[in-house]
Formats: C-alpha cells, structure tokens, sequence
C-alpha cells in the first residue's frame, strides 16, 4: 500500500509520478506505510514511536500512516497490536485511480473488484454466471435509490421499521448500513454481460452478484433501532414469500446478530433461520464483531444449519495464502466455529449521502459514492453474492447444497488456524464445477420456545421513557412461542399484510413494483404493555446496534446508534439535494 491512498480515497486524480523527486530515507531507515486493524490508528501510531520511528503522515482509509522506521524495526513492528501489515513506502509510485469511481479498481484494499478476484467471481462472470433469476433477500436497513442500486435489480419489500408509519420514510434506507450490503451483493452502475463486469476497467461498480436482484425487507431505522421480534417476523416473511409474488428467494443476507447465550435448540432467532432454511432459503449469517472478547458466535450465526461467516482479511492481493483474520472476527468455538471466510475489512461499498453513518464518519467517505467498512457484515455480504451465483448455475439446489458447496471449495489461507477460518474462503470458480451434492443434508436443533427477551441478549429498544422489555414482541403483545412457532413451522404466521394477527405491513406487490404498506392501526399498539406513544424515529434507539451487532469498525461502533440523531433531518435539508428529490423515489 501506497501513502497515495489517501488521495485516492478523497476520490483525487492522481498526479503524474515523477511530478515531485521524493527524498529516499537515510541509511538505516526505512519509509514504510504501516496499515492497522480497523479502528486500530492510534494503536499504530503508537506502535511507530515505540519502534523509534516517526509518523509522517496518517491515513485514516486504511487505519495507517507513512512512517520512517530504523530498518532493524520493521520486523517487530509487523507484530505490534493493532498492526495489519508493514510495507514499503514506494514513492512517486500513485494509485491507477480511475476517474469515474475514484478510486484504484484493482490495487485499492478494499476495491470490491479486488474481493471478486479473491473469491474468483470476476472469474466466473467471464463465464456467463452472473446471478440471473435468483432473489437475494435482505433484511437491513432498508436501501437507498444511490447510483449502483437503480438499474432495475432491487424490490422494495416489506418495511417492518419504526420508520414504516412516516409515508415519505417507508423503505427507505436512513442508516446506511442496509444500502453498503446491498451494494456488496447486487450492485451495478448499469446491467451488462459477463465479460464486461469482468474487465476491470470497465469503470463501473460491480457487486458480488450483479445480476441477481435484491428483496429489501427493512426492520432498523435512521439510528438502527430494531427489536429482536422485528427481525424474526421478517425472517419468518422471507419464509413464507420465498417463492410467490414472483419472487425467488434463494438466499437471505443477514449481517446482525445478538448476544444471546440462549442455547439454539430453544432460541426463537434460531428456529426463525431454520424454517427460512427448511423453506428453501441458504440462510448468511455475519459471525459478529466482538472477537477480542467474545469469540463464540452470535445469535443466530451459533445456530449448525445457517452459513456463517467470519471476516478474511486479504491484505490487498487477491492470492489467499497470505490472508488474515482481523481481531474483531469471531470465529467460534471447537463446537461451532465459522464455516467460511470472506473479505471484510477496508471494503469499499455504496455510500448513502446524509445517512446517519456518513454524517458521524466522514472519514470512511472515498469520493462522492463510496463509503469505506469492515465487519463480518461485509464478509456475509460477499458470501451471499457467491451462493447466488452458484444457485444462478444451479437452480435446483437445495440449501444444504449450497453450504456444502461453499465449504467444499474454499481456499484456505496458510498461515492461520483453521478454527478462525473454518473451511477458508469460497472459491465461486471452483464451486462452477461442483455439481450439488445429493447427500447434503442437515437436521435442524431448534423449537423455538425458549425466552423472546433472551434471544434479545440484553439488547432493547427503547423511546427514552420506556424500554421494550420481557416476553412480549414489537406491539406489545404477550410472546406465545408455541403459537408462534407451530404458525411458523406451518407457514401460516403471516396472512396477507398481518403477523400473528395484527396488521404489519401491506399484503401484495403494489403497482410500482414494491410492497404496499398499512398503517399500524391504534387497536394493534395502543394502550399495550410499554409506551405506546412514541413511534417517532426521533427518539427510538436500540443500544444493541452496535459492536454486537452491526459494528463496521471503519465506522466506529458507537456510532451505529446515536440517540441523538433526528430524523426531522430526512424530511426536510436532508433530502433537499437535487439527487435526493422526491421524484427519484419513485
């Protein structure tokens, strides 16, 4: 890596190479940019002075500086906490940044063209395999009409959200974590052939699966809140929609995850998955964030069916030999570890402009599109993308197929143990040539009728007076987990617009292609067991959307909630900008 980065990031055309003679270091020293973990820049810095050298510079993009170090240093500063890689500085060497993206398709270490190599989808698209016909379902945020996600691969589902009940909100992503997955596994600038998304100076974004399409179900609003029953009706609508209305659903993105200690036999997030799963949906799951002092999976990544997926750090060449597992990656225990890796770290996705995390993180900003994150949210991302393609190549197999596929083909890194990698990282290539295999086949564990609050794992939404606590769901309404799970396992929880009786959201695909949406109707919420007035997305928050969750290091974890955050703001400067018109809403 290059001190340019840090033009590159700010989306500059470089300059000329030779513009400027650079000043090569002394005898005995060497210029070297040293990268750090995400979030780790003062642990770097720190690591620099410590080795006796000098910081000439930060960059933040890559949680780094440009430093000058003795050269008898360098060998101990590649092990110092925090540090990611040591290289040389090469100076007048610029990124090749490409002038519509702004940034260096194939040398920036976080370019999603660079991941596509890593897992060897640029390789099959080449082939013609580029994820047509399958539905990729993703429960978020929400997406954001940006430029990458109009050309006519996402539907706008169901919006579960405390944001559902403001007309002008509906669907829309206001967090911006939705949007980044989103564009990760289906995004495109423009639908074309293989061959094209293949090149890569084609000057065009890509995601993982580019023509697959996108099934947005939102659950978190502007400051992520959510509840726990909120993610389980919407894994419970994917279910049961997999195949009608149209749809396709062949696999279901979900980058969240609790802290629940629950055993997944019991746990209702479990059984959630695992209906989804007997339903026909491969079901990826984000391992979570806390690495460093939590190794065991989240829920529901702990549960043995899903596909979860830990953080691959490729260290900015697409060979995985020399990979690495970041520290915040959990990988599991010997009981049940992370079945596949895939890159997480620095990796470049769309940016929703004035969403919650771009507001608090300008520094993860590259150009005028791009957002910079790194998390096993990301990781899951790139893995769904890879089983749609394969599902693309493949329409008939079933989920346990395509997690035998994953796992079958997977390219381990050398040095790392294999509890952190699980079987290594997917290779999409390889997996072209794997047919399904016929003796694929798993059991599920859970019932479901353990605790709704425990499955929450301490995390709750709450309106500033009150907080949505015990065994009741989102409207307040006493948990009954074996009416819900039999509804559950039979499919009939939902019945048009309502869950488990009560009015959620609309009951069909509307006229302009995306789901309709119902109000939430007084006799479903009022007067419930916690407050019933404060449906505002001003004042809701959920302390649970961050490090255990969705953390994206790059954007620090606090700043997944912000009890602050207002979403007046959406409703009027925030979306006055001419690219945020109403009209490109529609």
């Amino acid at each position: 890596m290059l001190a340019a980065v840090a033009a590159a990031a700010g989306g500059a055309t470089a300059a000329p190479a030779h513009a400027s003679t650079p000043v090569s270091a002394p005898s005995g020293t060497e210029d070297v940019i040293v990268s750090g973990q995400p979030g780790a820049l003062s642990q770097v810095e720190a690591a620099v002075r410590a080795a006796h050298g000098t910081v000439r510079s930060t960059l933040p993009v890559i949680a780094g500086v440009s430093a000058r170090v003795p050269a008898a240093a360098v060998a101990q500063l590649r092990q110092a906490p925090g540090v990611r890689a040591v290289t040389e500085d090469a100076h007048g060497h610029l990124m090749a940044v490409d002038p519509t993206l702004g940034y260096d398709v194939q040398k920036d270490p976080g370019s999603l063209f660079l991941a596509a190599q890593v897992v060897h989808a640029n390789t099959v698209w080449g082939k013609g395999v580029t994820g047509k016909g399958v539905d990729v379902a993703l429960i978020d945020s929400g997406v954001a009409p940006v430029q990458g996600l109009t050309s006519g691969n996402v539907v706008v589902g169901p919006d579960l959200s405390f944001e559902s009940q403001s007309p002008a909100l509906v669907g829309k992503d206001t967090f911006g974590h939705g949007t980044h997955m989103g564009s990760i596994i289906v995004g495109r600038d423009a639908a074309a052939t293989g061959s094209v998304y293949a090149k890569a100076d084609s000057h065009q974004f890509v995601g993982i699966a580019p023509d697959a399409r996108l099934v947005s179900i939102k659950v978190a609003a502007s400051d992520g809140a959510a509840d726990v029953s909120q993610v389980i009706a919407a894994i419970g609508w994917v279910a049961q929609h997999a195949h009608t209305d149209g749809f396709n659903i062949k696999v279901l993105n979900l980058s969240y995850g609790t802290n629940s200690a629950q055993d997944p036999s019991v746990d209702p997030l479990d059984y959630a998955v695992e209906q989804a799963w007997k339903a026909g949906v491969t079901v990826v799951v984000s391992g979570g964030n806390d690495g460093t002092t939590h190794p065991a999976l989240a829920d529901p990544a702990n549960d043995p069916m899903v596909v979860a997926v830990g953080a691959d750090d490729p260290n900015g060449d697409p060979a995985v030999g020399n990979d690495t597992i970041p520290d915040f990656s959990q990988h599991g225990t010997a009981l049940r570890s992370v079945d596949v890796v895939a890159p997480g770290v620095h990796v470049l996705g769309l940016r929703l402009p004035n969403g919650s995390i771009d507001q608090d993180n300008p520094g993860a900003r590259v150009g005028s599109r791009f957002f910079r994150g790194s998390g096993t949210s990301q990781a899951a991302a790139v893995v769904s993308g890879i089983a749609a393609l394969y599902a693309s190549k493949y329409p008939t197999a079933t989920p346990d197929q395509i997690k035998d596929a994953l796992k079958k083909n997977a390219d381990s890194p050398t040095y790392t143990k294999k509890l952190f990698t699980g079987l290594g990282v997917p290779n999409a290539d390889k997996m072209l040539g794997y047919k399904p295999n016929p003796l694929a086949v798993q059991a599920g564990v859970a019932s479901g009728l353990g605790s709704l609050d425990a499955a929450r794992g301490g995390s709750y939404v709450t309106d500033g007076v009150s907080t949505l606590t015990g065994e009741v769901d989102i409207f307040g309404r006493p948990w009954n987990p074996g009416a819900w799970a039999l509804a559950t396992g039979t499919g009939t929880a939902w019945s048009g617009g309502s869950w488990l009786g009560t009015t959620f959201t609309g009951g069909a695909l509307g006229a302009d292609g995306n789901w309709t949406q119902a109000a939430w109707t007084a006799t479903d919420w009022n007067s419930r067991s916690w407050r019933d007035s404060g449906w505002d997305s001003r004042s809701w928050r959920d302390s649970g959307w961050d490090s255990r969750s969705w953390r994206d290091s790059d954007w620090t974890s606090l700043s997944w909630r912000s009890a602050g955050w207002d979403s007046v703001s959406w409703r009027t400067g925030g979306w006055s900008d001419a690219s945020w018109a109403d009209a490109s809403w529609s």
